[in-house]
């Protein structure tokens, strides 16, 4: 109430102050008009007078003169007219005039030596009069003086009720102020404060009704923004509290944020973790005049962003955003996330030959296609090569700069585009720990020797301490190609490899994801998502909804796909116009030529079996090619009956994860290629082989018809070891497992 009344008081006399000098200015402009009018009348009147003025005094006719100044009293608010000699005598004035006005000799004398124009104001009783002089000159050289008096009281009392307007209006401004002040603080201020008071209090005592604070409007912007994330933060600890609760009950532990951070901070005293990839965590883009950021599309986001927001250092990545540059500093480093900086981000830059050799040409048109054996036929082109090796010395160079002041800093390089870049690495920092975690598959010695840099690109790898692959097949492989490619000594027995004195651990380190993000994903939903009004926004009707979440790429099974659900209404017609398939696709390696090709096939089979199921209010799939944030895919997730991952080859598959992380009420059935390092895992989803297409789609049959009872189980299971194996988990044994492998290292030589 005090705040309330001070504001109140200093508007009142901030708009008392503005007021009255307003005022002051209006009245002296309108006291300066007045009188310019007073004399321009008397003027006018003066010279209308002269003339015949003139002719009386040159007649001496002193009775005409006087019958005249009689004539010109009480007109236009007129006194009255006098006429005096040069010397300042009276001759002739009107018969209203007053004597005392008339004889005030100095005063006339004063004006009339003062000249034409000379104006001046006297008061007389109760009136104020202006005297106006004018020179008369007759009979050649006598002059005589003719003087105006105008009564200009009228003058005092327009000002006075300006004045009193003024007053008037003050007063009521001063209320209207007062009222609107005080509604505005009540409904701005007042109203939106006890709010998030409340909302505080439901916080602290335990009430999850959302995160987001119920506190509107630009004012209270930068405040519900930072109180959202101090809740989300809140909510997370909380649940972390409560599940380590729980299980410590049960002699257990779940790895969360909080013991990550613990983890790495022990076992790394303190020292930051560094981070190599391609595709960076944050992509900044331009909207309009605004630079905003965005979350790119990619299961190594996904994976890596959670760990380094719990163990902070560097993220080394390709700046790819058409705004990235404009927003770091010198040295190309920003602070992410953006809402809430926990880590650096340092960016490379990449010339466009750069990026489509090493990039699209080098790691997408071969090392990709050679390690996913989806029948596609890689391509290898020196020059390419050339830019693939320039880069990854580029690469090399930001990341020694960002660890030169770390002692025996730890790396963990993202993937198939730097399988040049650990050997460099160890090459000039000796005393770095390096670990490389292969994301996709590695295929068999013969499909590997295709390369013609196999070598290369082996011992590129070798120079890590430690190499991650998704599942012990792919270990397996990996360690065959080292042994059919170099001369080298393997232990099978601990998998790892010696050369040139220098040991590479080879081991799988199953990729996770974060068990608690849909759930975060899910509140952040304006509401919960409902099956049909999902389905109404892409204007469709159905029953039953399957969902497929990738990016667009000729290796995760999408054509093989939408031929199981067409297959699947061929052979189940009961679900024609009842089930419907939605494809959710991220546009991805548009430059590529092969990549061109299958999206234009893929658009031309969707096509064709939805012209063939045509109906009203129905389409058996719905593609939508666009870029999709959580929140989105989350929504597809909760509604989806069942979640088709078909990959014709795949190292982990994410998507597989994400759908059975999301699915917190334990519906929904996950039909799983058996190529995806996820069936490894998952194994009561339902496993495929996507090139059988009567299998799918007899999958897609049981999905829809499986009791709830088994549903509820098949998905209780498969959440239960992704709750145990979620990502902090992963992060924990790969960089676990690099530290332990150096430290026994150091003591095996002495060191």
């Amino acid at each position: 109430m005090r705040i309330t009344l001070r504001l109140i008081i200093s508007l009142i006399v901030v708009v008392v102050f503005v007021a009255l000098v307003s005022a002051w200015f209006n009245v002296r402009q309108e006291r300066l008009k007045l009188y310019d009018e007073v004399r321009a009348q008397s003027a006018l009147l003066a010279e209308s007078f002269k003339e015949s003025v003139r002719h009386n005094l040159e007649a001496k006719n002193m009775a005409g003169l006087q019958k005249l100044a009689d004539k010109f009293q009480n007109q236009q608010k007129l006194e009255g007219v006098a006429v005096y000699d040069g010397s300042g005598s009276l001759i002739s004035g009107s018969s209203a005039l007053p004597p005392e006005l008339l004889a005030r000799g100095p005063e006339i004398n004063a004006l009339i030596s003062s000249g034409d124009g000379a104006d001046r104001a006297y008061a007389v009783g109760a009136k104020k009069i202006h005297l106006y002089p004018l020179t008369l000159t007759f009979n050649g050289n006598e002059k005589a003086r003719i003087v105006l008096f105008t009564d200009i009281s009228y003058i005092e009392y327009d000002l006075f009720k300006i004045w009193k307007r003024t007053l008037i209006r003050l007063l009521a401004q001063m209320v209207l102020i007062s009222l609107v002040t005080l509604l505005i603080i009540r409904w701005n201020l007042v109203d939106p404060i006890a709010q998030m008071a409340e909302w505080m209090k439901n916080l602290r005592i335990g009430d999850e009704h959302g995160n987001a604070p119920p506190i509107k409007g630009d004012i209270f912007a930068p405040i519900a923004r930072e109180a959202t994330t101090l809740a989300t933060n809140l909510q997370a600890a909380r649940r972390a509290a409560q599940n380590e609760a729980r299980l410590r009950q049960k002699g257990e532990s779940l790895w969360t944020p909080e013991r990550l951070k613990e983890h790495i901070k022990d076992k790394m005293g303190g020292r930051p973790l560094f981070v190599v990839s391609n595709r960076e965590p944050y992509m900044h883009i331009k909207e309009g005049k605004d630079i905003r950021a965005i979350v790119p599309a990619g299961g190594l986001v996904t994976a890596l962003d959670p760990i380094m927001k719990a163990a902070s250092g560097t993220w080394v990545a390709h700046g790819s955003g058409e705004a990235d540059f404009e927003v770091t500093d010198a040295d190309n480093r920003i602070k992410v996330p953006p809402e809430e900086p926990a880590y650096n981000l340092r960016r490379v830059a990449l010339t466009k030959e750069e990026e489509d050799g090493y990039y699209y040409g080098f790691s997408n048109e071969g090392i990709w296609p050679l390690c996913h054996i989806a029948h596609i036929r890689p391509i290898f082109r020196k020059e390419d090569w050339k830019h693939y090796y320039e880069v990854n010395e580029k690469f090399c160079k930001a990341v020694l700069e960002e660890i030169a002041d770390v002692k025996e800093p730890c790396v963990l390089i993202q993937d198939y585009h730097f399988t040049l870049l650990p050997s460099m690495i160890k090459a000039a920092r000796p005393d770095a720990r390096v670990a490389v975690f292969w994301h996709i598959p590695w295929p068999n010695p013969e499909t590997f020797g295709i390369c013609p840099w196999q070598k290369e690109l082996v011992m590129g790898l070798l120079g890590a301490d430690l190499i991650g692959f998704q599942t012990q097949f792919y270990c397996n492989n990996f360690l065959d190609t080292v042994d059919r490619t170099i001369e080298s000594r393997i232990d099978w027995e601990h998998f790892s490899v010696q050369k040139e004195g220098h040991t590479t651990m080879v081991k799988p380190f199953p990729i996770s994801v974060d068990f608690q993000q849909p759930e975060r994903d899910a509140k952040a939903l304006a509401q919960k998502p409902d099956p049909a009004a999902v389905l109404k926004e892409l204007g469709i009707k159905a029953e039953k909804i399957a969902v497929g979440v990738d990016r667009i790429d000729y290796t995760k099974g999408m054509l093989e796909r939408v031929k199981a659900v067409e297959r699947f209404l061929e052979k189940y017609p009961a679900y024609q116009g009842k089930f419907s398939f939605i494809q959710l696709g991220a546009p991805s390696r548009t430059h590529i030529p092969q990549y061109h090709r299958f999206l234009a096939e893929l658009h031309a089979e969707v096509d064709r079996i939805n012209w063939r199921f045509k109906a009203k209010d129905w389409k058996a799939i719905v593609f939508l090619e666009k870029h999709h944030d959580h929140k989105e895919i989350t929504k597809y997730y909760k509604v989806a009956d069942a979640c088709l991952v078909t990959s014709l080859h795949d190292g982990m598959n994410l998507v597989a994860k994400e759908f059975v992380a999301a699915s917190d009420d334990h519906r929904g059935v996950l039909i799983l290629s058996r190529f995806a390092g996820a069936s490894r895992e998952l194994k009561d989803a339902l496993i495929v082989n996507p090139y059988d297409i009567e299998q799918m789609a007899d999958a897609i049959y049981y999905s829809l018809t499986m009791p709830k009872a088994e549903v509820e189980e098949r998905m209780t299971r498969m959440r239960q070891d992704l709750h145990e194996n979620n990502i902090y988990k992963w992060a924990a044994d790969l960089t676990g497992e690099l530290i332990k492998l150096r430290m026994d290292d150091f003591k095996l030589t002495g060191v």
